[in-house]
């Protein structure tokens, strides 16, 4: 009983260090150990994590899509104008740049942010079809993850549309994809972060 006490207070100790920590160097510690790796990976240290970060304020960033040469936009003699756009993020206390990013999609010209939650970005392409790729982001660990594509390839479709969201009563991140057709059918697929 006495060991085992000290293990579960070693263990809540070790939880409250780590939900003290940005998620950027939380993500490096599930290579430490197996036991490591399940607790960072549970949805529960999840939820703790998130909403420590976001009661306490800290670790929390602005994430901004920005031209590096915003004040040459308007010269049309200016042969640079054409650079590309830059994701970066931004301290929500200073607005001082913290880091540049690269999001999966390549470039950054053709594409959509279809919904946001608790620091999950959902992007896809700006003009959407039945395959087009979609990202679920986190642009604070710089990973991402692509739900299947769409299992509907031999139906023509005119209009698709996508959302993303998170179900607090399950505890998970939805993505849901609408496709519709010109003879009135309608195609719904729902993805799981989960799963």
């Amino acid at each position: 009983p006495q060991k085992m006490a000290f293990t579960l207070r070693k263990k809540e100790i070790l939880i409250d260090i780590l939900v003290r920590l940005p998620a950027k160097s939380v993500v490096r510690f599930p290579c430490t150990c197996k036991s490591w790796s399940h607790l960072i990976g549970s949805s529960s240290f999840v939820s703790r994590h998130l909403h420590r970060n976001i009661t306490k304020n800290t670790h929390v960033y602005l994430l901004c899509l920005h031209h590096p040469n915003f004040e040459r936009l308007d010269d049309p003699d200016d042969p640079y104008v054409e650079q590309e756009f830059h994701w970066s993020l931004f301290s929500n206390q200073t607005f001082e740049e913290c880091s540049k990013l690269s999001h999966p999609l390549g470039s950054t010209e053709h594409y959509w942010i279809y919904g946001s939650s608790n620091g999950l970005v959902c992007i896809s392409d700006e003009i959407l079809n039945f395959d087009s790729p979609i990202y679920i982001w986190n642009p604070s660990v710089r990973k991402s993850r692509t739900p299947p594509m769409s299992s509907n390839i031999n139906i023509k479709f005119s209009h698709v549309a996508l959302q993303f969201g998170f179900h607090p009563g399950v505890n998970d991140y939805k993505v849901v994809r609408m496709m519709h057709t010109n003879k009135n059918a309608l195609a719904i697929e729902v993805y799981s972060l989960k799963t």
